[in-house]
C-alpha cells in the first residue's frame, strides 16, 4: 500500500480510538484495531469467531477483557461530556 494511504488511514484509527475511548495513545490504537477487527468478525461470521474462542479459550478472555475496557472507557468519556457540557436550562 502506499505510504501516504498508511498514514492518513492511521490517523483515522487513532481520532477512532480519541473519539471512542478518550485516548490515542499507540497502544490504546492498537487495541482499538483488534477490538474493531474482532468485532466485525463476531457480526459478520459467527461461526468463525465461535470456532476461534473455542479453539483458543485464553484469547477469548483476553478479547473480553478488552471490550470490558473499551466499554468502560466509552461510558467514562460519555460521563465527562455529560458533566462537562450540560445541556441549557429552559426559560
Amino acid at each position: 500500500m502506499k505510504s501516504q494511504f498508511t498514514a492518513e488511514f492511521d490517523s483515522l484509527v487513532e481520532k477512532f480510538a480519541e473519539l471512542l475511548t478518550g485516548d490515542a495513545s499507540p497502544e490504546m490504537v492498537e487495541k482499538i484495531k483488534i477490538w474493531s477487527i474482532y468485532n466485525h468478525i463476531h457480526k459478520t461470521m459467527p461461526a468463525l469467531a465461535s470456532h476461534w474462542n473455542q479453539s483458543h479459550p485464553e484469547s477469548k478472555a483476553e478479547i473480553r477483557a478488552l471490550y470490558e475496557e473499551v466499554r468502560k472507557l466509552n461510558l467514562e468519556l460519555k460521563e465527562r461530556h455529560k458533566s462537562e457540557d450540560p445541556s441549557p436550562s429552559k426559560s
